[in-house]
């Protein structure tokens, strides 16, 4: 029978001693570094022969979870045409992030960022009564985003590998039970990775559907923050929804009145001023907490029911003084649309919003002549075709509260300016960035905040992409039902990385059992032919257990450099075949870790690494 061992004397495998000079994460350097992946181009790397071997093993891993709540493989091409993503808006929603292209004939096409939309016309096209259902199916394929700044190795990159699956059913109820179902198989996944998770609320975005949870890795690399309660609930903060804050009495507030304030165009300023000229009768000074400062924003909607292009939307919104706004956080109020800070042009076409002295009496239901008493429900849904900007306020902004804010007029604001009392707002949103000691949704105490990295997400969908598409069946009765469905992703590639940050030390990779190259390294060193052959005979009697075996048998290597190889690429078990073994018939036998070591005589070292592999396990 053939070795089926990886021989390093022949393996394709160029370690690295110096760290890359643009690796700026511990995965990114170290799976550069022992030989996994190599750059192609910016955020697109290229798999080699030990990084294909993990790949495939985290990827065998999912598949066999899959299998194990009854989802069935399929694979979809990545190349696809522009229509089925005309149909649900998304060309024009994703924006720059997709790759476009056009063939000879001038047809449009994308490079795949994912594919609800063909899933969900795969399953329209073949099936047709509510006996088909439910069905689960899934792929693992590579996807593609136009990323602005790849960054941090394959946890950003342009080009990556998804695992995505999506539930047909035929009622909501069905949607619950698959969503529970695929949200347990993800946390069995990573308990199998070795990949720690907190599973925490999300926003949909662009995905749509009523709910949706994200399993966050945390890690201090993460571009997501999320907010943990004591509970031990958790949220990421672009899903945080603010308490509802106490209405404030105002009966003892003095009436609002104008006052000069020149020069004043920063919060720092207003309250310098104020406090010079103002002084309170209490002796209290005036702080930024005292201050409402409105901030103009963009929001780029999408083609919809009413408007048959995409359209750009003036919005007003007032925040605290002392909190910064946080684009993320507010752009999740407005999905689909996008939005940004408004430009030169959108303040022209605006001369009732003074800069540096905006305030709300211009704006929303006050430039409408109903600001005290508006129906909020009627004036949230406005889209400023009234001619007024609309003007939302941050949760908070509690009733009754006053505030120093912009008088619409230069070098002048409103003093004791009562919300609730002189002006209202046309909604509320989540506008501001939280921040420690905030209360939690929950009420159950304040929030504290970690970084993470988002390695999968599952979305309850529910009739959007089939009531876009006409994903219909018979039910029961005979009747014509839009079906529910649910969309559910795991990162493979990126989950790959995160082991690597969560596995290493400062020496290199230290990989679990389950997702190694191999799950025994032998080392033969020295120079002597007794080594090798004892190596060589080690290596068989490992192969015959069904031990995977990584063999450096490299034999004008000296052992300084096989032994740091040997942490660079983090196999758990090394096996060190050399001086001992020729001197007193033992075989070293080492945790990657480090934290064990043990010398074994030669015809026992099989048995003891498979009594140690199973211990890993």
């Amino acid at each position: 029978m053939s070795s089926t061992a990886l021989r390093m004397s022949t393996l394709f495998l160029r370690t690295l001693r110096e760290d890359p000079a643009d690796a700026d994460v511990d995965s990114a350097r170290l799976l550069q570094r022992a030989g996994y992946i190599r750059k192609a181009a910016p955020g697109i790397w290229t798999w080699l022969p030990l990084g294909l071997r993990v790949l495939n093993k985290i990827e065998a891993i999912m598949r066999e979870e899959m299998a194990g709540i009854g989802a069935q493989e399929m694979h979809f091409p990545a190349l696809l045409p522009r229509e089925p993503y005309e149909a649900t808006h998304r060309w024009e929603e994703y924006g720059d992030n997709i790759f476009r292209l056009k063939d000879r004939h001038e047809a449009d096409y994308l490079l795949a960022p994912t594919h609800e939309e063909v899933f969900t016309l795969l399953v329209k096209d073949m099936y047709s009564s509510y006996k088909d259902l439910p069905v689960t199916l899934y792929q693992i394929q590579t996807k593609y985003r136009d990323e602005f700044r790849p960054r941090a190795g394959l946890i950003r990159g342009r080009e990556f590998i998804m695992k995505d699956a999506y539930s047909f059913t035929i009622d909501e109820e069905g949607l619950v039970q698959e969503y529970l179902k695929e949200r347990g198989a993800y946390e069995r996944i990573f308990h199998r990775l070795g990949v720690d998770y907190v599973i925490v609320h999300a926003v949909s975005g662009p995905m749509g559907g009523s709910q949706s949870e994200e399993f966050l890795a945390p890690l201090p690399i993460g571009e997501d923050t999320f907010a943990q309660s004591p509970s031990g609930k958790a949220w990421n903060v672009e899903a945080l929804s603010t308490p509802q804050a106490a209405t404030v009495d105002y009966s003892g507030e003095p009436q609002v009145e104008t006052r000069t304030t020149e020069g004043t165009h920063t919060i720092e300023a207003l309250v310098g001023c104020a406090n010079t000229n103002y002084p309170r009768s209490d002796g209290r000074p005036w702080t930024a907490q005292d201050t409402l400062k409105n901030v103009v924003i963009a929001v780029k909607h999408p083609e919809d029911e009413r408007h048959d292009t995409p359209w750009r939307e003036v919005v007003v919104v007032g925040v605290p003084g002392d909190r910064t706004v946080d684009m993320k956080r507010l752009e999740a109020q407005f999905a689909p649309a996008e939005i940004e800070e408004a430009n030169e042009q959108d303040l022209k076409a605006h001369p009732e919003l003074v800069p540096g002295f905006i305030g709300p009496m211009a704006l929303g239901p006050q430039a409408r002549g109903h600001g005290l008493g508006a129906d909020a429900d009627e004036t949230e849904s406005g889209s400023g075709d009234d001619g007024a900007i609309r003007y939302l306020i941050d949760a908070h902004v509690a009733k009754g509260s006053a505030w120093i804010t912009g008088a619409d007029e230069s070098d002048r604001h409103l003093f004791n300016a009562v919300y609730g009392r002189d002006f209202e707002a046309d909604g509320t949103v989540e506008a501001v960035e939280v921040r420690q000691g905030d209360m939690s949704p929950d009420g159950s105490g304040p929030l504290s905040f970690q970084r993470g990295v988002e390695i999968g997400q599952v979305f309850q969908l529910g009739l959007k992409y089939s009531q876009a598409l006409g994903l219909k069946v018979l039910d029961h009765n005979g009747k014509a039902v839009p079906v529910w469905m649910g969309c559910y992703g795991i990162g493979v590639s990126r989950a790959l990385a995160c082991i690597a940050e969560f596995h290493h030390d400062d020496k290199g990779l230290a990989w679990p059992a389950a997702v190694a190259p191999a799950q025994v390294h032998v080392l033969a060193t020295g120079k002597k032919a007794e080594a090798f052959d004892v190596a060589d005979t080690l290596v068989a009697q490992l192969e015959e257990r069904g031990v995977e075996v990584l063999y450096d048998d490299r034999r004008k290597v000296s052992p300084g450099v096989k032994f740091k190889d040997a942490e660079l690429i983090g196999v758990p078990l090394v096996a060190v075949v050399g001086r001992d073994t020729v001197n007193d018939g033992t075989i070293e036998i080492r945790l990657r870790d480090g934290s064990e070591a043990e010398a074994v005589p030669v015809d026992q070292a099989a048995q003891r690494l498979q009594e140690r592999l199973d211990a890993l396990r």
